[in-house]
Formats: C-alpha cells, structure tokens, sequence
C-alpha cells in the first residue's frame, strides 16, 4: 500500500504540468511583465492550442509508472542522504537520456515518434504537455526503468526522483514558452552551463540542434549547439527585439 505522503506526491507531478502551462497561459494573456521578452513575434494559431491540450491528456503518465514502481517496492529509502543523492543521480540520468533519446528520435526511421511534439514549431506554455503517447512513455521509461534497476544496487529515494520531476515540469512548462524569463546577464553566469527557453525554442522553430534537456553540456560536447543562439538571446533580452520569422538567424553582434 502506498503512504498519503506518496500518494499527494502523485498527484502533485501528475498535475503540475498542466498546472503551470495553465499559469503562464494566463501571464502572457495579461500581459505580464514576466512574459515581456518575446522570442518570436508571431501568433500562435488557435488550432495549435487545441492539438495541445488534447495531446496532454496521456502526459501524467510519469506519475502512473512512478506508482507502479512504488507499488512493487522499489524506491524505499528515507534518508535525507538518499534523497539528495537520488535527485542527483535523477537529474544527470535525465539530461543524458534525455539528449540521446531526443537526437535519435530526429532520425527519419524514428521521427513517427516525435513528430506530434513538433507539430508545434512556435512555442506556447501548451507545447510543454503536448506529445504523443510513444515519446512520453519512452522518455519516463527510460528514466524510472533504469532508477528501478539502479535500485537493487545503490537503495534511491521516491522523494529524490519526485522532486526531480517537480523541478523538471516547473521549469518546462516556461522553457516551452514564447517568451524569456531570464536575466540579461544570465549568459554571463548559469547560462553559461544551464538552458534557457530561447534555447529551446530555437530547437522547435528550426527543428534540428539545441537537443539538451537543462544544461548545455552535451550540446557542446556533440557540437549540437546553434551558433548563434547566444546572439540571439541577446536580441531578445538586451535588444528587446523579437525574431521575425522561424528561421531567421542573428549575425554576431559581438
């Protein structure tokens, strides 16, 4: 039997992501100063919006194997040792399968599974939730399958694992956005190593490259990295001027 505690934790990932798309749905309908960095000037048709949502309604899906895994008793550590040790080893797993499983997904034989994902090629807080069954089940399997057997080796923590996602389904909700929340100076700091949603949108909007999850270590390991994305979220948080079309690309402005 799982706890109250296990099972609140449930529901809280199940629902988040649509919790924080709805957010910032609403922010950039207000026209919140949070949304004012635009990336592309460019209207997201109503039709995308709807395929979206409809699309989200397989996506709490993590929070159903996650259960599954609960319930035939993997992930029983308690420890604070444990959970911090398990969101880590939660977070470096997730952003290697995550660039190999995204990269192999671009390949032609593969791209059935990917393709619903990118339907949306100019980003609303919706895309974030909108996949197709295959690719949402293949990206959490792949994550909570190898936790599971990492499990009978090195005992993981469900807390460790769920706050992962929690910290993965809050930050994507707005990496999937059509609008930059960081700082100017960002890419003088964290940005040098961490992503950002001009990053990802880049990815959609030209459909290759930029494949990393958070950070931006494979990308330049692999040399996967747009050129000029630097300059191009310079344009969009110093300059405050928004791409025109989808694949327009920035000179160096440096």
């Amino acid at each position: 039997m799982l706890s109250n505690p296990e099972i609140l934790t449930l529901f809280v990932i199940a629902v988040l992501g649509h919790v924080m798309a709805g957010f910032w749905f609403l922010a950039d309908r207000r026209s919140s100063s949070l949304c004012s960095k635009t990336i592309y000037d460019l209207a997201i048709p109503k039709e995308q919006l709807r395929r979206e949502l409809h699309n989200s309604i397989h996506t709490p899906i993590h929070a159903v194997l996650l259960g599954l895994a609960l319930y035939l008793g993997s992930f029983i550590a308690t420890t604070w040792l444990s959970f911090l040790s398990t969101f880590l080893i939660t977070a470096v797993w997730a952003e290697i399968w995550h660039y190999f499983s995204h990269r192999l997904m671009h390949r032609k034989n593969l791209l059935w599974i990917h393709r619903e994902h990118h339907k949306s090629r100019l980003n609303s807080p919706f895309t974030a939730i909108s996949f197709s069954f295959s690719e949402k089940f293949i990206f959490n399997i792949g994550i909570i399958g190898f936790l599971m057997i990492l499990d009978h080796f090195v005992m993981l923590n469900f807390f460790g694992i769920a706050g992962w996602y929690v910290s993965y389904l809050s930050i994507n909700s707005f990496s999937h956005a059509n609008f930059e929340l960081k700082s100017d100076t960002y890419l003088e700091s964290f940005g040098k190593f961490v992503t950002s949603t001009t990053f990802h949108s880049l990815h959609h909007s030209r459909f290759i490259n930029n494949y990393g999850l958070g950070t931006r270590f494979m990308d330049r390991i692999f040399k996967t990295e747009w050129d000029d994305y630097e300059d191009v979220y310079q344009r969009v948080t110093v300059d405050r001027a928004p791409l025109k079309k989808l694949k327009e690309k920035v000179e160096p402005c440096r």
